[in-house]
């Protein structure tokens, strides 16, 4: 018996009915053009400070949709869907946008950035998404994705980052399977360096699979000279922290305020804040009001982690389903089994071209990825992951009841012998024979057709009124951080950043 199925029988069935999970959902809001809206975060859903379920990314434009943490599959998609059916109760002749590639972008400086009211705390998430905005363009930021957090009861630090360095060898399945996003705008390119093919007014990668994930995605140079490692906790806190207190030449030469006063970002380090730091996954723990995450990380340990590599699905009208769901829970209880040897430098560096190569040409014949510096067939890799996940969904079914894990695992081991009928293959399919090849057109038609799928959905009375409910407390919420505020906010931003904020008092005695 594998030392993966010895550490499964291990688990008690109570540790594996604890297994947890929330999604977050970003979606840009689109005029009925499909054109991005410009108009504010819309004030029924209440604050974007405060609302625990509804609140914006980068920018005001961009929704993000939050469920609580559950226990089932379907609740918590239940719960996702009621957050939808309450967002397009609210926003007129506005429509999500189903696809993680933005849609038709206005120029860079008309996007508009998050905006969370007169606070130092809403202030200081503004100016954290202008520096975004100078560091890397607000194109880039406009692309919207899936997280998934998930936890199990009793997994100690050093068992968090086992799974996070198998997740990190083995996430570009999860770019071939599930990646959504082969084809873009030509206004979200612009003027850069690009392998795409052109074909009537779309770019795309005839075998790619998500170019969110790939080079003109999610990507910054500068944190490519981070090779974070992902061996202890120690280990990343103290390379995080490096990088949220070097500083950086290129920013400093941003500045942190410009000649008029106003401020440009809230730093001039390599990182504004811990979220800065790009990834396929983090650790994570829950804070305390004002307090970093790292501190949080490094005083209370992993309390879960945040998958943030999954496209949206434009074909699923919440952006991901129910086997999906379960299939990660059976990747990531593959991740945190299976033997974890420490990362190096040189796999760090193998791992982002694996990630670049399956973004790009995931679905290309043949194509190899690099294993301990030896080239594998992605598919042969991928074949013997999923063969190792069989007694995984066993596990879970009989704590559960029923066969949705067996079958969950069983739609993605087809899906991997074949290609045409990934999500990301079916969107160029659908593009060439029903919308002339226009990714603009799909999406936009998409986008109008889930609207009407969740609008027919029954909505209770009583849910809409709990929402809104929810989101006028969240206002008053928000009037109240504002009114408890007397600190000025160049005080309140150095005090936040001081590097003390970020370390564990050394214990005494």
């Amino acid at each position: 018996m594998s030392s993966l199925e010895e550490r499964l029988r291990a688990l008690s069935p109570a540790r594996l009915k604890g297994m947890r999970r929330g999604i977050e959902k970003e979606s840009l809001r689109v005029g009925p053009s499909g054109a991005l809206a410009l108009t504010p975060h819309p004030a029924a859903l209440g604050s974007a400070l405060t609302n625990p379920h509804i609140t914006t990314d980068f920018s005001e434009s961009q929704l993000e949709l939050i469920t609580g943490v559950h226990g089932g599959v379907e609740a918590c998609l239940a719960e996702l869907t009621r957050i939808h059916q309450f967002v397009y109760h609210v926003i007129g002749d506005e429509m999500l946008w189903v696809a993680s590639m933005p849609c038709e972008l206005p120029s860079d400086e008309t996007i508009p950035i998050g905006r969370y009211g007169l606070s130092n705390i809403g202030r200081a998430k503004s100016v954290y998404r202008m520096g975004l905005g100078h560091r890397y363009g607000r194109r880039m930021q406009t692309i919207s994705g899936i997280h998934y957090n998930w936890s199990m009861p009793e997994i100690s630090n050093e068992g968090y980052f086992a799974l996070i360095r198998n997740f990190r060898r083995n996430s570009f399945l999860l770019l071939y399977l599930f990646g959504a996003s082969p084809a873009v705008c030509p206004s979200f390119v612009g003027d850069r360096k690009h392998e795409l093919q052109m074909k009537d007014h779309t770019l795309y990668m005839p075998h790619g699979t998500s170019l969110r994930m790939g080079r003109l995605g999610y990507q910054s140079d500068a944190q490519a000279s981070l090779a974070v490692s992902y061996n202890s906790l120690e280990g990343y806190g103290a390379s995080l922290q490096e990088a949220l207190t070097r500083p950086y030449p290129p920013y400093e030469a941003i500045g942190i305020r410009n000649p008029g006063g106003e401020y440009n970002q809230l730093a001039t380090t390599l990182l504004q804040i811990e979220n800065e730091f790009y990834g396929t996954i983090r650790p994570k723990r829950v804070i305390f009001p004002g307090e970093r995450p790292l501190h949080a990380l490094r005083e209370r340990g992993v309390e879960y982690v945040e998958v943030r590599c999954m496209d949206l699905d434009p074909f699923v009208p919440i952006g991901i389903g129910a086997q999906t769901v379960r299939f990660l829970d059976v990747f990531l209880l593959h991740c945190l089994l299976s033997e974890s040897p420490p990362d190096t430098s040189q796999e760090i560096a193998e791992l982002a071209r694996n990630q670049h190569r399956t973004a790009a040409r995931g679905r290309e014949s043949g194509l190899r990825l690099e294993r301990r510096g030896k080239e594998v067939l992605l598919i042969e890799w991928a074949a013997q992951v999923l063969e190792e996940c069989a007694p995984i969904a066993a596990a879970l079914d009989a704590v559960h009841g029923g066969v949705s894990y067996r079958d969950a695992l069983l739609a993605t081991v087809a899906a991997l012998h074949e290609p045409d009928t990934l999500p990301s293959a079916r969107v160029l399919d659908v593009m060439a024979n029903h919308y002339d090849r226009s990714y603009i057109r799909f999406a936009r038609t998409q986008s109008a057709q889930v609207k009407d799928t969740l609008l027919r959905l029954p909505f209770p009375a009583e849910e809409q009124a709990r929402f809104m409910a929810l989101a006028q407390e969240s206002i008053e919420q928000q009037k109240n951080i504002e009114a408890a505020d007397t600190m000025p906010f160049e005080i309140y931003r150095q005090a936040y950043l001081a590097t003390e904020r970020l370390r564990v008092p050394a214990q005494s005695g």
